[in-house]
């Protein structure tokens, strides 16, 4: 069974730094590209950041030089690393992978950005 569990959000004030994370199980973890989306109250949900399997990384525009993702295959777990935190990026944060086609998501961790 693929389970994804993420933690790590809270409420911060504008400037601060969290870090997510996103704990798996049921997969090869190493060989799979791991995501991390958001979803703010009455928006659809978007991509925030992704690793593949070999490090590489790629980030929405609006956290470019901000966020960092990165992954620890010893321990099935990726992360992001948020500084710098604005207002906007107030949302539900998701981890995702797919499996033979299918797409996993955990149950998000919320976070909350305060002026």
């Amino acid at each position: 069974q693929v389970r994804l569990v993420e933690s790590g959000g809270g409420l911060v004030q504008a400037g601060e730094s969290l870090r997510l994370s996103c704990r798996t199980s049921g997969i090869n973890f190493k060989i799979h590209r791991m995501g991390w989306y958001r979803q703010a109250p009455g928006n659809q949900r978007d991509f925030v950041a992704a690793i593949s399997n070999d490090g590489s990384t790629n980030y929405t525009d609006s956290v470019k030089g901000r966020f960092t993702i990165s992954r620890d295959n010893a321990r099935n777990t990726v992360y992001l690393q948020m500084n710098s935190l604005k207002l906007e990026d107030t949302a539900d944060y998701y981890c995702q992978t797919a499996y033979k086609s299918v797409n996993y998501w955990g149950r998000g961790t919320q976070v909350a950005v305060s002026s």
